[in-house]
């Protein structure tokens, strides 16, 4: 059996270092943008809204763990023939899967953990907003807020990975189609 080049090695190693910048620069850009965003929000925000604001990023964690799950799961051979057919974001699909281990970084990785690094944020503020708001100084709104913030994400993530295992397909197919909307030409 023929061993591979040492320069194709080389392109492959530094192909993985390149990914893990971009990873890198895009974890702190979007983390920054939607910690400057929540922040924003948050200053002013009464209970209500910063419970929405929580609600959101844990959905959003989900979402996105859901599909990156969904991506590695997926046949591409449906969306050939959809491609072939011209279904609106079939070809978004596609590229989806021919980068299901960089989309997958992105979505349960950066995507996901952001969101989780931001509802924790999210939590303390309401935390401070209960202690504040019912004068009273407890350990215990802080443990009974994380535990059930962490509670939300995990079983939501629970729940997500096996539908999108089981309906990878359709995952896909959606999240190609979302694309499509920004497609140009």
């Amino acid at each position: 059996m023929k061993e591979p080049s040492r320069s194709k090695n080389k392109k492959s190693e530094s192909s993985r270092y390149r990914w893990a910048l971009t990873a890198f620069l895009l974890a702190v850009g979007m983390s920054a943008l939607l910690s400057f965003a929540s922040e924003s929000v948050l200053s002013q925000a009464g209970l209500i809204l910063a419970l929405l604001i929580l609600v959101l990023f844990i959905v959003l964690g989900i979402v996105f763990d859901i599909i990156g799950v969904a991506v590695t799961a997926a046949d591409p051979k449906p969306f050939h023939s959809m491609a072939a057919h011209r279904e609106k974001g079939a070809k978004e699909a596609l590229s989806l899967l021919r980068n299901a281990d960089r989309v997958s970084s992105v979505c349960n990785d950066v995507v996901g953990d952001i969101c989780g690094i931001v509802s924790g944020a999210t939590g303390a503020v309401i935390v401070a907003r209960l202690q504040s708001g019912l004068n009273f100084q407890s350990v215990w709104i802080s443990v009974g807020v994380t535990a059930l913030v962490s509670g939300l994400t995990i079983g939501g993530k629970a729940i997500g990975k096996p539908f999108a295992m089981n309906q990878s397909k359709q995952v896909v197919y959606l999240a190609g189609r979302f694309l499509h909307l920004f497609h140009r030409g």
